[in-house]
């Protein structure tokens, strides 16, 4: 995995900065996750990797699929990539764009996971309070799993907060156990 991600970044970089000087950061991150779930696609999958099939029509079919969803910048990222044989990356590319996206406008991603659903209030206060804390932008994603009992726990990239009664009973045991 590690490999398609070092292989892959020089390209997201690339597409990033044409994008940045030319205004189409939105667009071209849609573009990009509309490719990668293109080829996704266990049928695209296996026309891609398919040397019978000349990289034109390889790229006609993305194109056909894609049609005014790609930007320009999309269909030449994928041109070249097909052209090179790297259609593998694209989902690798589109991911590492969206992170020097985010990065840019100062936008963290996070998962919340509470032991049971948050309302509209509750998640508000948590992203509020996380964008204080950070000074950025948050774009929360919501997950509920029962076995944390109650509170909720926040994870930013590798950082976890803690905040769940599981992960405080947790804690106590550990600490009595020492």
């Amino acid at each position: 995995m590690a490999e398609i991600a070092t292989v892959a970044r020089p390209y997201a970089e690339a597409m990033f900065r044409a994008a940045l000087e030319a205004n189409q950061l939105g667009p071209d991150a849609e573009a990009l996750e509309f490719a990668a779930a293109v080829a996704r696609d266990e049928t695209m999958r296996s026309v891609l990797s398919d040397p019978r099939i000349t990289a034109q029509q390889k790229k006609e079919l993305f194109d056909s699929i894609g049609g005014a969803r790609f930007t320009r910048g999309a269909r030449n990222l994928i041109g070249v990539l097909v052209d090179n044989h790297r259609a593998e990356l694209i989902g690798s590319i589109a991911e590492q764009f969206g992170e020097l996206k985010r990065e840019h406008e100062r936008v963290l991603q996070v998962l919340i996971t509470s032991a049971k659903p948050l309302d509209e209030a509750q998640k508000s206060e948590i992203v509020s309070s996380l964008e204080k804390r950070y000074s950025k932008k948050i774009e929360a994603e919501l997950a509920v799993d029962p076995q944390l009992l109650g509170g909720a726990r926040v994870q930013i990239g590798d950082q976890v907060i803690h905040a769940s009664v599981r992960d405080a009973l947790a804690q106590m045991a550990a600490a009595l156990t020492r």
